[in-house]
């Protein structure tokens, strides 16, 4: 699908990939879903199962042709994520932990005001990494040499 771009991007997201949404607008006005992708140079958001629209595809080489049923994008403002505790659409804001780490929390009318979780699907990596060292990897004696000694300044090179 080809979308024209966003005129005003959003830069601090908060609607992530694996969110639990409401839609607030449309024709699926009222129903829950989660979020499959989200398309940020377009300020849209796929929801699983919901906006579906049938989409007239030409027969090419390698893939049949015909009326096939996908879903179509909804904008970023038309979605609430959903409060983890009460279960309505809420706002989300962003709070610091004592610790120091950043948190998405439920704020708004009706919102409980405890913390939204990320999503466990975020924590899946697409590509996993690699455990065999390749041709431009650097050697682990190479890298657990000690080329520095901070008592005596030796291995600081002159400037």
């Amino acid at each position: 699908m080809v979308w024209k771009s966003a005129q005003k991007l959003i830069h601090n997201w908060k609607i992530l990939r694996g969110d639990n949404v409401m839609i607030i607008r449309g024709k699926d006005k009222g129903e829950k879903g989660v979020v499959k992708r989200v398309v940020r140079s377009q300020n849209r958001v796929i929801v699983e199962g919901k906006n579906l629209v049938k989409k007239h595809i030409k027969q090419g080489q390698g893939h049949e042709g015909g009326i096939f049923t996908v879903e179509a994008p909804f904008h970023v403002s038309n979605v609430q994520v959903l409060d983890p505790i009460t279960g309505s659409p809420c706002k989300v804001g962003i709070k610091y932990l004592e610790d120091g780490t950043k948190v998405r929390v439920s704020r708004g009318q009706g919102a409980s005001g405890n913390i939204i979780p990320r999503p466990e699907i975020l924590k899946i990596r697409t590509t996993p990494r690699p455990t065999v060292a390749g041709p431009k990897d650097t050697p682990m004696e190479h890298v657990l040499e000690r080329t520095y000694d901070a008592k005596t300044g030796k291995g600081m090179p002159e400037l």
